[in-house]
């Protein structure tokens, strides 16, 4: 491997590439922080008014459903355009490579961090294209970022999912935000220094990341960065140049093997119109719905509960941001749950029977997922403070499971072929159910007076749809066993009629 990148260098990308995501790539998920920031500095008062709210301390409070509402708005935005742009985004970096999509993101992540810096109470709607951008931004670097697994081989799935993870856990810099701030540190000057940070992911750019993308399995002596002479190898180079003989190193992959010799292929229609990829589709975008709902509303849902204590929802804003910062340890489990049937010489098969062994090990992982957010939608809707405690611990476990979740799934039961374009294509149509928060919180803030209750009932009914997808899948894995039974008893049965046959005289 002479003249490869060495494990320093290799090391170097992992645990930079671990920061950026943990750091930067899903910030728009500690939106609750920023909000109780905001609010302090003014921004959308004039959507307040005078009201007959009183606390039991006996002091009266403004209604701020109009200012809540416009926070959700933005969130709602900010959210929408993070999951839709991810199918755009993804055919940008398929496309044109690293370089040209990593330059794409440090742009917008820089525009969005000068325009909240140069935000005031009277320019408040910069928030609005702002927080766009910080999301487009973040999930184009975590795109780059998920092919650095490739680097280490049969650690590869793990590391893809401890980068989601880390994700997950990059919500809490707006904790941060919030607590330098309540120490005297200006909303610009940190925004400021985010901007700045943009010459940091411009150096990773250019010395740890590869100018197209890292093949998978890795060729020996590969190289990338600055220091690589010429270009770095794509996938489709290292394929071209590789042996026939030649099978690689020995690695686990993500996704399953794509089929060899004559065996076809479906295309990506027939995947596209499957009950199986439809009822995902509904899996994912209820219980993505069900979090955006909560993520957008916390902070007037705990003002609620609290009757305007902003010392109260201070705490409980803090504690919600420090359960966020668990996703990174969280995230591995589902990972783990999918993988457990590897561990076993028994499910160690391959072909047909090694696709229907990963489909029936997704079940429980479904299962489980949905049974978390429906634990976590029933604590949500119980109007008291200290319960709230066990809503956030139970939100970060079921975020993490769902993303990785949907994820894995799209992987085991579609062809690989079209595992990009699947994926892409079902984050942009649960975008668009994410839409629908915005309706419901003008639905509490009109008809239902402030209350979140009965709209936190209706969404546990919601969320219980999700369970029809495992029932789904549950099926078609029966459904396959009984082709591949069918498919198996004629070949013995004309192996059994030709063994007389064969045999010497």
């Amino acid at each position: 491997m002479a003249g490869g990148a060495g494990r320093a260098k290799k090391l170097g990308t992992l645990l930079s590439g671990l920061l950026e995501c943990g750091a930067f790539c899903g910030i728009i998920f500690g939106w609750a922080s920023l909000v109780y920031v905001l609010k302090n500095l003014d921004y959308f008062k004039q959507w307040c008014e005078s009201s007959a709210n009183i606390n039991p301390n006996g002091t009266l409070y403004p209604d701020c459903s109009g200012q809540d509402e416009q926070f959700s708005l933005v969130f709602t935005i900010g959210s929408f355009m993070n999951n839709f742009m991810t199918l755009p985004m993804g055919y940008i970096f398929d496309r044109f490579g690293t370089a040209v999509a990593r330059l794409i993101a440090i742009t917008l992540y820089t525009g969005g961090t000068l325009l909240v810096a140069f935000s005031t109470p009277d320019l408040a709607v910069l928030l609005f294209p702002a927080m766009s951008m910080l999301s487009v931004g973040g999930i184009l670097l975590i795109l780059t970022n998920m092919q650095v697994g490739n680097l280490f081989g049969k650690y590869r799935s793990i590391i893809i999912t401890l980068y989601n993870g880390a994700f997950d856990s990059s919500s809490a810099i707006f904790l941060i935000i919030k607590v330098l701030h309540e120490h005297g540190l200006s909303l610009r000057t940190m925004f400021f220094f985010m901007a700045a940070c943009s010459a940091w992911h411009l150096l990773r750019t250019i010395f740890l990341m590869p100018r197209m993308h890292i093949p998978y399995p890795l060729p020996p002596a590969y190289n990338y960065g600055l220091s690589c002479p010429g270009r770095s190898q794509s996938y489709r180079t290292y394929e071209e140049k590789r042996p026939p003989e030649d099978d690689g190193p020995e690695e686990v992959p993500l996704e399953p093997s794509a089929p060899k010799g004559n065996a076809t292929v479906e295309s990506f229609w027939p995947c596209v119109l499957s009950w199986l990829f439809m009822w995902h589709v509904v899996w994912l975008s209820v219980m993505q719905l069900r979090h955006y709902i909560f993520i957008g509303t916390l902070n007037p849902l705990l003002d609620h509960l609290a009757f305007g204590d902003k010392h109260l929802v201070s705490i409980y804003t803090n504690a919600f941001a420090f359960t966020q910062l668990c996703g990174v340890l969280c995230a591995p489990w589902n990972g783990l749950i999918l993988d457990c049937h590897k561990r076993n010489k028994a499910h160690r098969a391959e072909g047909a029977q090694g696709a229907l062994a990963d489909l029936r090990a997704s079940v429980p992982s479904l299962v489980l997922t949905v049974t978390q957010c429906v634990l976590f939608s029933i604590c949500a809707a119980v109007p008291m403070l200290p319960v709230q405690f066990v809503t956030f611990v139970l939100q970060v476990i079921s975020r993490s499971f769902l993303y990785g979740g949907n994820a894995a799934f799209l992987a085991i039961a579609f062809p690989p072929q079209h595992f990009g374009k699947l994926y892409g294509l079902a984050m942009a149509l649960s975008a668009l159910v994410a839409l629908l928060q915005y309706p419901c919180i003008a639905l509490v803030r009109g008809v239902l007076q402030g209350d979140p209750f009965y709209m936190n009932v209706g969404l546990i009914a919601v969320v219980l749809l999700a369970y029809v997808s495992p029932v789904v899948v549950a099926r078609e894995c029966r459904r396959r066993a009984k082709d591949l039974e069918a498919a198996s008893s004629p070949l013995e049965a004309s192996t059994s009629a030709e063994t007389p046959a064969q045999t010497p005289h």
